[in-house]
């Protein structure tokens, strides 16, 4: 009788998994297609979004939708997304599943959703990424980015910085400083959608599978 209802108890958790999963696969799916709603926006406006010269020679590319930011007195930012890189022959990787999370101090109330993009200028800065938790501002120095078609009216602290992050609300972009917000893997999206892989293997390509979200992102970018 025992044997048996171990075994009913191991059939329903195995039912559950096997419900569960494609349903968290299918939530990462939509958080690409969230993702390929910022790239649009960002080629449609050019004149007044990421300068196309930024993205053409990035090393790495951060987008994350709807970033959630609340706050009274003491704020917090956190929201989910995907990492992509630069292979050697300057093609984009598969994504990798990311997160951020970070504090803000000030008189402030209330909350807010922003789309949130970071532009890796160096390689050593994403591969900084995929090792594990990365805080921007002590790991890798951090500058909001200028916008429009032309960086002519960047400071110099921007141009020395390895990553520019932008934010966008209400379809318009701009730079925002983000020192102290940590980027980390986001192990279980990356595992409900890829299986148990190393972020750096898929980073590599190697994953087997390239759905049709991910295409069309990288076709995008």
């Amino acid at each position: 009788m025992k044997t048996m209802k171990l075994l009913a108890v191991a059939v329903a958790a195995a039912l559950m998994a096997i419900s569960v999963a494609p349903a968290y696969a299918g939530k990462e799916s939509r958080k690409i297609e969230d993702c390929i709603e910022v790239v649009k926006a960002i080629k449609a406006i050019p004149e007044e979004g990421i300068p196309p010269m930024l993205l053409k020679n990035a090393q790495g590319i951060m987008i994350v939708p709807e970033v959630i930011k609340v706050g009274f007195v003491v704020g917090g930012r956190y929201g989910t997304g995907i990492l992509t890189l630069r292979d050697e022959k300057g093609n984009w990787s598969d994504p990798v599943f990311v997160k951020i999370a970070g504090g803000s101090l000030g008189w402030q109330i209330g909350a807010e959703s922003t789309d949130l993009i970071l532009v890796f200028k160096t390689r050593k800065s994403v591969d900084g990424v995929l090792r594990g938790k990365y805080t921007l501002g002590a790991d890798a120095s951090v500058a909001a980015g200028p916008v429009g078609r032309s960086a002519e009216g960047a400071t110099d602290v921007t141009l020395k910085s390895e990553i520019l992050s932008y934010s966008r609300s209400r379809g318009l972009f701009a730079g925002i400083a983000l020192n102290g917000a940590a980027l980390m893997i986001d192990d279980d999206a990356n595992g409900a959608y890829y299986g148990n892989l190393d972020p750096r293997t898929i980073a590599a390509g190697e994953t087997g599978k390239r759905p049709p979200e991910v295409k069309q992102l990288l076709d995008l970018l």
